[in-house]
């Protein structure tokens, strides 16, 4: 049995141990390939008198990397990012950056124009505008990203 003793501590040492425990855990290696980076994007939906705007926070990405599919009931918004070429000849020392993919669907009610869904993409930002119909007919369509 070992005997272990404990000494008084000082503010300092005990804030210096809070701290320093804290940004071992941020600062770790690892950190930046965590599931922070790996979930799903964050939606904002707003609803106003024309419609519903959909924005999807997904920065890295370019507008051909979207696929966006409607049917009767659903839209569906997936995206993936493609790896980039290795040179051969360059030596790799760190590589943090991930090409990764996404898939979000949602409920669209009744009163969305499926065919006048449009989709635009800019600064990392794709926003969707669902505008509401008067008695238009839902038909399945696929939105191209200006």
């Amino acid at each position: 049995m070992t005997h272990v003793t404990f000494g008084p501590r000082t503010i300092n040492g005990i804030v210096g141990d809070i701290f320093n425990n804290s940004w071992n855990k941020i600062a770790k290696d690892d950190f930046l390939t965590s599931d922070f980076f790996t979930a799903q994007p964050p939606v904002n939906i707003t609803e106003n008198k024309e419609g519903f705007v959909l924005d999807v926070v997904a920065p890295g990405f370019s507008k051909e990397d979207f696929k966006i599919n409607t049917d009767a009931k659903t839209i569906t918004i997936s995206a993936e990012k493609k790896a980039e070429e290795k040179n051969e000849s360059d030596k790799q020392v760190r590589r943090e950056f991930t090409f990764k993919s996404f898939k979000r669907s949602f409920t669209i009610s009744d009163v969305i124009d499926t065919a006048k869904i449009v989709a635009k993409y800019d600064n990392g930002v794709l926003k969707i505008t669902l505008p509401k119909k008067e008695n238009a007919q839902d038909t399945p369509k696929s939105i191209v990203v200006e």
